[in-house]
């Protein structure tokens, strides 16, 4: 089998929910990502592209039939490049990955464009459509913007509870108090605002065009402890979640090039490191904020490596109380942990998640000349998706 190497990544700056991304449908953003990422290959030709497998969560509004297709044709590449758009929540552009580098291995395409996108304050409000017409009772709005939605019945209480909620229960579990999670979230913001002061992201983020945005706009350079400690429970009156310490709701689009080891010699670049394993877990749907410490054993199994091979690990902030559990089943060091700031800063546009922690992954270990790591996100309603990365330097 062949192996599938990541030779590019880009994304646009993330930003706040009703801020500066919020005139930009999300078929633009994802058009801009994608753009994005080709600009890095200008020896490619597009027309070589097997496939798009692109990522977001929602669908429900100006992402929906096929977002992936639609960025394709509006990022101007030849009609005859195909797409498709893969839904796994949270996990959606690091699915898109995943199927890209298994189509890379399996022969069926040399040259895979993989990525996703999110409009969280685009996503549109639905009505549920009635089974006879003019219904004489009332009829709800429902946002799409997150959560669970239009839930059946069938569905057991506890499986239904609200992401923070099941996080709260999560912190219960583990004993892990408001202190470090507040700790954790400050750590986050200063990293991800050194990152970019030391023009970290440069490299990895594209401008969108009309919009005036450098960087992403949820960073807090000035976050503490202290203030942090200062903010209001969100979910329960006692409890240790805020908006502080969860990540925030965004607007976003990222992408990765992958291909095969000929693609090197079409594009007079070398890759930056190669896919070496996959992992996927799946557990009660209150608990996926845990999901993801089986999904990279698995992962790591794959690559036949342990986490002691492990340099660099980029696990998605969905909120700091899940990513205190993971770290700690693991027993890693946590300072190699989203050492250049994670969600909880830089923003969690849903499906864009997965290839931002993918290509932020693929520069730490360029940067640093680690030789493994490990991305890893958690995904509601209980799933939980992973890769390891090598090093191709």
């Amino acid at each position: 089998m062949n192996s599938a190497y990541l030779y590019a990544a880009a994304r646009t700056p993330f930003g706040r929910f009703g801020g500066a991304l919020a005139e930009v449908r999300p078929d633009d953003l994802a058009a801009t990502a994608l753009r994005g990422v080709l600009a890095k290959a200008p020896g490619l030709d597009p027309s070589t592209i097997g496939d798009v497998v692109w990522g977001c969560a929602n669908q429900a509004g100006e992402d929906n039939r096929n977002v992936g297709r639609m960025a394709v044709l509006l990022a101007g590449l030849p009609t005859s490049v195909p797409a498709t758009t893969v839904n796994r929540l949270c996990g959606s552009s690091l699915d898109a990955a995943i199927i890209a580098s298994r189509a890379i291995e399996s022969g069926d395409a040399d040259v895979v464009v993989a990525g996703g996108v999110e409009s969280m304050t685009r996503a549109p409000w639905v009505l549920p459509k009635p089974s006879r017409a003019f219904p004489a009772g009332n009829v709800t709005a429902v946002s799409t913007t997150l959560g669970w939605r239009l839930v059946n019945e069938r569905m057991p209480a506890e499986w239904t509870v609200s992401l923070g909620e099941a996080n709260e229960m999560l912190g219960d579990k583990y004993k892990i108090d408001r202190v470090r999670q507040d700790e954790f979230a400050a750590r986050s913001h200063a990293l991800a605002a050194t990152a970019w002061d030391e023009g970290f992201y440069a490299e990895l983020t594209v401008p969108v065009p009309g919009v005036d945005l450098a960087r992403d706009e949820s960073i807090r350079a000035g976050s503490t402890p202290e203030k942090l400690a200062g903010l209001k429970p969100s979910f329960r009156p006692d409890g240790t979640i805020t908006a502080g310490n969860a990540s925030p709701l965004n607007d976003g689009a990222s992408a990765v090039l992958l291909g095969s080891s000929d693609l090197a010699g079409l594009i007079g670049s070398a890759p930056i490191a190669r896919i070496a394993g996959r992992g996927a877990h799946a557990l009660d749907p209150q608990d996926f904020g845990f999901a993801p410490v089986e999904a990279a054993e698995k992962a790591l199994k794959r690559a036949g490596i342990t986490w002691s091979d492990v340099s660099a690990v980029e696990l998605n902030e969905a909120f700091a109380v899940q990513s205190l559990a993971c770290v700690d089943a693991w027993g890693i060091d946590p300072s190699i942990v989203n050492a250049r700031g994670g969600a909880i800063a830089i923003g969690h546009p849903l499906g864009a998640s997965g290839a931002r922690i993918l290509g932020t992954l693929a520069a730490r270990l360029r940067e640093t000349g680690g030789r493994w790591g490990v991305a890893a996100i958690c995904i509601g309603v209980g799933q939980a998706l992973a890769v390891v990365l090598e090093s191709a330097a």
